[in-house]
């Protein structure tokens, strides 16, 4: 199967609720002969709307961060581990949450062979939400960040933070750990070339 034949079969998608109040199914833009996939937890409102991951204020903060490592959105492919917008209904005004384990594992079906197909050399989990999914259902961002694992999917994966973690954490203190994205993207990306170049 090819990445168009999958997105195709993933925009009529309805395997978990989150399908019933979507406008869009996200299901990647970028590279798909990249050796580097960016992976985030699912879309948001913004993303929701247009149909492309990472479109909103973080998104914005990832593409800078990526043009800090000398890179752009033609170099990488970006996807979400869930294809539809998670978010609380109940005040009648959508509030982003995370996904649950069900919409999780409900959206494996099209995650799955989505990195199989694209078979990047070095996956970079942003966020936690992505890591546990991807790399150990336990894994800790703070203590786990920028370390290299073994990976299912790839020849390895690294974790780095969440845009949106960061820009709350702008407010308190600092660049809210903005250096370190661009750092683990710089590092991400230098292990995929290596590992495409068989070094």
């Amino acid at each position: 199967m090819t990445l168009d034949e999958l997105r195709a079969e993933a925009l009529t998608c309805r395997e978990c609720p989150l399908s019933d109040r979507r406008t869009n199914v996200v299901f990647g833009e970028g590279n798909p002969k990249s050796p580097l996939v960016l992976v985030g937890e699912g879309p948001g409102e913004t993303e929701d709307k247009l149909g492309r991951p990472f479109v909103g204020r973080a998104g914005q903060l990832l593409d800078k961060a990526l043009a800090d490592a000398g890179l752009s959105r033609d170099h990488v492919y970006i996807m979400n581990t869930v294809k539809c917008r998670a978010a609380d209904w109940s005040t009648g005004k959508p509030v982003n949450r995370a996904p649950t384990e069900q919409e999780a594992v409900a959206c494996r079906r099209w995650l799955v062979p989505q990195v199989q197909i694209i078979a990047p050399k070095v996956i970079l989990c942003v966020g936690a939400p992505s890591a546990k999914n991807l790399i150990k259902k336990n894994f800790a961002i703070t203590k786990e960040r920028g370390i290299y694992f073994p990976c299912e999917y790839a020849k390895t994966a690294i974790a780095t933070l969440h845009p949106s973690y960061i820009l709350r954490q702008m407010n308190i203190s600092g660049d809210g750990g903005y250096s370190l994205l661009v750092s683990d993207i710089t590092r991400a990306w230098q292990a995929a070339q290596k590992l495409l170049n068989g070094s």
